[in-house]
């Protein structure tokens, strides 16, 4: 009964510490490399918008400017990474662009969520020939 008494307790206590477990966390958006190697000056803020998405930041004061931001927290202890990608435009055309962004992150994201947590989708059945 003491044993039982002393693992419950030292589980209890460690819960909160982090050590068991902390989820990752990804916020923002996730910049492809595929879609900053397409972007060119010139673009529009419609062809811009269908490379990267809709920007983090709709800043008023700055409407010539797109800032794509994201961050992430994997590791235990809670320290985030942030990176921000910002694209540059003069009269709604690509002008320039700079920053940084996690370039294989999207797809490194995508399979280890699936490794995680699951698919979220059913597998697909197969369809009997019934006769």
């Amino acid at each position: 009964m003491r044993n039982l008494l002393l693992v419950a307790a030292a589980a209890l206590s460690t819960t909160g510490c982090g050590i068991i477990y902390k989820q990752p966390i990804y916020q923002g958006n996730l910049v492809r490399e595929d879609a900053v190697s397409k972007l060119q000056v010139g673009q529009s803020k419609q062809q811009v918008n269908a490379l990267l998405g809709t920007p983090s930041v709709a800043d008023p004061f700055h409407a010539q400017r797109w800032d794509y931001m994201a961050s992430q927290r994997i590791d235990r202890v809670g320290r985030t990474e942030t990176k921000n990608f910002t694209v540059y435009f003069e009269n709604d055309a690509v002008t320039r662009w700079e920053g940084d962004y996690f370039p294989a992150q999207d797809s490194k994201l995508a399979t280890q969520t699936v490794r995680q947590f699951g698919r979220n989708l059913p597998k697909e059945k197969k369809k009997g020939g019934g006769g």
